[in-house]
């Protein structure tokens, strides 16, 4: 059986990136199975963190489903969000004007 931090979520063990059940703050420690993942910032409710270190253009598993791609590289324990992240199949809006993310 695989040990999961309950403040997190892991719906399948191919996910990359894990849902906040809870906010998180930074520095928090997360324990998915023999791994730990340090938290980089404070990730709020519903919100994702890096699971793996991810490249620039990688799928990005959540939920069981792909939720879109990075836009540039994503440590391991780094928020998941509209600035490092886009929808594969949505365009992604933003409160900047002018905004490309």
């Amino acid at each position: 059986m695989h040990e999961i931090d309950g403040r997190v979520l892991l719906l399948r063990p191919e996910d990359n990136c894990l849902i906040a059940g809870v906010s998180v703050p930074a520095g928090a420690c997360l324990r998915i199975s023999s791994d730990e993942i340090t938290v980089l910032q404070p990730v709020a409710l519903g919100h994702k963190i890096a699971r793996f270190s991810l490249i620039a253009g990688t799928k990005v598993f959540g939920y069981g489903a792909v939720i879109g791609s990075t836009t540039r590289a994503v440590q391991v324990g780094e928020h998941v969000h509209t600035y490092n992240l886009k929808s594969d199949y949505l365009p992604t809006y933003t409160l900047n004007a002018g905004s490309n993310v």
